[in-house]
């Protein structure tokens, strides 16, 4: 057997997984630390395999049902990707093609897609106190499906992000970090900054730095979060991280100085988003159908955002880092100065600098999602894994 496989595979013979088997991902602080483990073995595992130009088609046949009610490229991309890899084709729900407009429940719908459905991947993150809910209101459903005998299996459900957390973006991010720096033993004590950073936008969703700052916690760093007074993230995220810190050696604290947090960072994930509370108020307008309060309220928080042009990822910025070298993340598409933008997150210079590993931090969410669903349909993902080698089934001809 290939000695990296091997080594993947005596890891996973240490960790718990049980838990994992029939069952979904919503959020990452919803689970272990050898379940978090395990997700980043088995997308280790299989990218191995598809390096070796081994097929890892663990289906002959079913369907993964994406859900995105908002806009995406990666995210689409890679849960199509990671569902192909395992031999699941995609069907995309489109709501505006489906009877959801004529008044059919979630639990129809969610039961009418999933008669052959394996896995469902749903993006919500629009709306506070929505897209989490609907996850799980839909997981609801279809597990009173299986039991009531109209699904023969029970779909898995893969948080592609909701208003919550984004752990398919988030667990990308740190795979590549782990890689980045040769092993998760290489963390304890390096500093992330996960800083707001202006947008000439308003509405960006909380999740991915709420995400980021409720996994990273998890592995001994001092994690920095900082943003203007008002910019503040749920206050129920930054309990999640200050005791995932705690319980880790490592600590989480915030700030309202970009320098601040790029001082001495060795990771610095500089990214706009919407203030919490804007966030509420926006949804409770869109619940009322106010579309003038909708008007008055973008404006308002785009003149806020305006006030905080200086909170830019610039070269100066950069120099501050630990040897100036700090690790530059980014969930994509970045707001670039003189680019996509006039003013924005990033300066194009650093960018371009970055841009390669900023793909390839994007090329391990395939794998994540992936590895995600494998760990919820496989009941003994070590021996799924060496039987796909010893298949040794070539994934295109030569």
């Amino acid at each position: 057997m290939d000695a990296k496989l091997q080594a993947y595979l005596d890891k996973l013979s240490k960790l718990n997984l049980q838990n994992m088997y029939e069952g979904d991902f919503f959020l990452t602080w919803d689970k272990t630390d050898d379940e978090i483990d395990a997700v980043f073995t088995v997308a280790d595992a299989l990218r191995r395999l598809r390096e070796q130009n081994i097929s890892t088609k663990i289906f002959d046949s079913g369907l993964g049902i994406s859900l995105f009610r908002d806009n995406s490229t990666r995210t689409r991309f890679s849960f199509a990707s990671a569902c192909n890899l395992l031999g699941l084709e995609v069907q995309d729900l489109d709501e505006g093609k489906s009877q959801i407009a004529h008044g059919e429940t979630v639990r129809e719908t969610a039961n009418m897609i999933s008669f052959m459905a394996d896995v469902i991947g749903i993006r919500d993150d629009m709306y506070i106190g929505k897209g989490h809910t609907y996850q799980k209101e839909v997981v609801e459903a279809v597990t009173q499906g299986n039991k009531a005998g109209v699904l023969e299996q029970k779909p898995t459900l893969v948080n592609l992000q909701c208003d919550i957390d984004h752990p398919t973006q988030a667990m990308a991010d740190m795979l590549h970090i782990i890689h980045e720096f040769g092993g998760v033993e290489n963390l304890k004590g390096k500093k992330l900054a996960m800083t707001w950073a202006y947008s000439p936008s308003y509405g960006k969703p909380l999740s991915v730095p709420q995400g980021v700052v409720g996994l990273m916690t998890r592995f001994g760093m001092d994690v920095v979060l900082a943003h203007p007074e008002g910019y503040e993230i749920m206050p129920e995220v930054e309990a999640v991280a200050a005791g995932n810190a705690k319980k880790s050696g490592g600590s989480f604290r915030k700030v309202n100085s970009m320098a601040e947090a790029f001082r001495d960072a060795d990771i610095v994930y500089p990214k706009s988003w919407a203030p919490f509370a804007a966030m509420e108020e926006r949804t409770d307008l869109y619940g009322k159908g106010d579309s003038e309060g909708i008007k008055a309220l973008e404006g308002r928080l785009l003149a806020q955002n305006a006030e905080h042009k200086d909170w830019c990822c610039t070269e100066e910025l950069m120099k501050t880092t630990k040897d100036g070298k700090a690790l530059y993340l980014h969930c994509l598409p970045a707001d670039i100065n003189g680019v996509s933008c006039q003013d924005g997150e990033v300066e194009a210079s650093v960018f371009d600098r970055y841009r390669d590993p900023l793909y390839r931090e994007a090329s391990f969410k395939p794998y994540i999602i992936a590895a995600m669903i494998f760990l919820a349909k496989v009941k003994d993902p070590r021996a799924a894994l060496k039987a796909l080698e010893e298949r040794g089934t070539p994934r295109w001809f030569q």
